[in-house]
């Protein structure tokens, strides 16, 4: 146990658990979801007396005390599975993720997962995240996308690395294979909404994104309602004559589910393989080679990878930015589209 004392500060939100989360300490690392736990728990106490109510009113000079329990054991059992670590201190993980690993545990995916596989390699360094000692996930890539992820192992780092991503400061740069060319010449891509360009032919898509509402494992484009995501994406390489195919660079100020996948979709760019969004297509069949056909029909997964992390390490302060090259089946597949 450890206990953190303060007094609300002037001007405070007028919810207890809103005013607890701005006057805080920052070094007691508690966020105000965990807050609110703490204040239903009745380990909060106003000016001496248990308070269990998120939403009681709060006042400047109120005195606050907080008794913090130590990190019980997760839920969630440790498996054995090999993690690609790139780096790795006493605050924070970055792995390589492979495809066909999925992030966290759900009720479809009980097991097998990268915290599984975090929580048998960290063992006893993992601090404590949220009161469990456990993974703090402060980003996802989906199941089958490659590529590079941040993982928390103390409650200090979860907030720094949720801030960041909050205020979209992080550097994240994916590689993606999508059907079709986007350039700024076409008249078609400039004639859809939420799409402009921008100097250095960088395609800008910006539009608002929500779950499909016939297909909930999708999620789906609009203008109104759901939550902003903007996307851009950069022409690195074309493919076919006639062009078909093209390697591009995405970059992300938003963070969204499936953003990249949907947005390129939206555009007429699905992504190669993408088995949600529509990616088989039939190509010209000349426009390839029989290699390069044959590679893109086998491809069963989206040709999309997390390629750069970069983010400032939310303890020492230190700028990190981390590379991970393409997988071997996206490899294999661009060498042959390469002919």
């Amino acid at each position: 146990m450890s206990a953190v004392t303060f007094s609300i500060a002037e001007a405070p939100p007028s919810r207890l658990d809103k005013a607890l989360a701005r006057d805080v300490p920052v070094t007691a690392n508690l966020s105000r979801s965990r807050l609110g736990k703490l204040i239903a728990q009745g380990a909060v106490e106003v000016d001496g007396t248990v308070v269990t109510d998120i939403k009681a009113r709060a006042a400047e000079g109120m005195q606050i005390s907080i008794t913090v329990p130590e990190a019980t054991e997760s839920h969630m059992l440790p498996e054995d599975i090999p993690l690609n670590v790139i780096f790795e201190d006493d605050d924070l993980i970055v792995i390589n993720k492979p495809v066909g690993m999925v992030v966290h545990p759900a009720p479809g995916t009980p097991s097998g997962t990268l915290v599984n596989a975090l929580m048998h390699h960290c063992g006893e360094s993992l601090s404590g995240v949220g009161g469990e000692k456990r993974p703090g996930i402060v980003h996802r890539i989906d199941k089958d996308t490659s590529g590079i992820l941040v993982v928390a192992k103390s409650d200090q780092a979860h907030h720094g690395l949720a801030a960041q991503f909050e205020a979209h400061t992080v550097e994240r740069y994916y590689r993606a294979v999508c059907y079709g060319v986007p350039d700024a010449n076409d008249p078609r891509l400039r004639g859809i909404r939420g799409t402009s360009f921008e100097p250095g032919n960088i395609l800008k898509l910006n539009t608002h994104l929500a779950r499909h509402k016939t297909d909930r494992q999708r999620q789906a484009v609009l203008f109104d309602g759901g939550r902003h995501a903007v996307t851009r994406a950069r022409l690195v390489e074309r493919f076919g004559q006639p062009e078909t195919l093209a390697l591009i660079e995405c970059w992300l100020e938003t963070g969204r589910t499936h953003q990249i996948r949907v947005h390129l979709a939206h555009v007429g760019h699905g992504l190669v393989g993408d088995p949600t969004y529509g990616g088989r297509r039939k190509l010209p069949p000349k426009a390839l080679s029989a290699g390069a056909h044959a590679a893109v029909a086998a491809f069963n997964r989206q040709a999309l990878h997390a390629a750069v992390l970069g983010f400032e390490h939310p303890v020492s302060g230190e700028m990190m930015r981390f590379e991970a090259p393409l997988p071997e089946d996206m490899a294999t597949m661009i060498q042959a589209l390469r002919g």
